[in-house]
């Protein structure tokens, strides 16, 4: 089976991309580009959590409504979220009530404010675990690295939640920490560029 699919432009992308509406966009413009925001890695983790055991395209469906009710996942506001917050959240429709789940991002804020207080920024801390890239299973071939594992267990070590090692994959996947688009994908190669331009926070 191809692990290719022509896009509405006549070019090819990963197969995925077009498994949904949502995703061509999503595909094109995000995924695999490298990320040093703060608040975007943090939502990002927030949203991988989210998904266990779901399908990307809820999440996705449902991202505004996410960033609308965590404040743009911005964790120095998160962080001082109460009891009436996870009240709120498991009232709204727009994203997904789970009690675990919303408590996990509200904790892991607290958390995070304390490794940016250690570390400068969670782009630092996260970016030290980028794979070398002549090491890596061949693109989308792997759910888990050593790296995956490695920041997983630092971030559980810390305390975080819902941050196991296929989670935090995915995450490093589409911040970029791997180009794990497949070759022949029209965006490997954009993607290959933004790396190479992109400055790796406090280095």
């Amino acid at each position: 089976m191809s692990t290719t699919i022509v896009g509405p432009d006549g070019k090819a992308r990963c197969r995925w991309s077009g498994a949904a509406p949502e995703f061509l966009g999503y595909h094109d413009a995000e995924w695999g580009f490298p990320v040093s925001d703060d608040h975007r890695l943090f939502e990002k983790l927030s949203l991988e959590g989210f998904q266990s055991g779901l399908s990307w395209r809820t999440i996705l469906a449902k991202r505004e409504s996410f960033r609308a009710a965590f404040r743009d996942f911005d964790f120095d506001r998160i962080a001082h979220f109460t009891g009436r917050d996870v009240d709120r959240l498991l009232r709204d429709e727009g994203i997904v009530r789970h009690r675990g789940k919303i408590e996990a991002v509200i904790n892991n804020a607290r958390l995070a404010q304390e490794l940016v207080k250690r570390e400068g920024s969670l782009a630092a801390f996260i970016w030290r675990y980028e794979p070398d890239a002549k090491r890596l299973a061949k693109s989308q071939t792997a759910s888990t690295s050593a790296e995956s594992l490695a920041l997983s267990k630092d971030l559980k070590k810390q305390g975080w939640k819902f941050v196991g090692p296929t989670t935090v994959y995915a995450f490093m996947q589409a911040m970029g920490l791997i180009n794990d688009h497949v070759e022949g994908c029209v965006i490997r190669a954009k993607v290959d560029r933004a790396r190479e331009t992109f400055r790796r926070p406090g280095r």
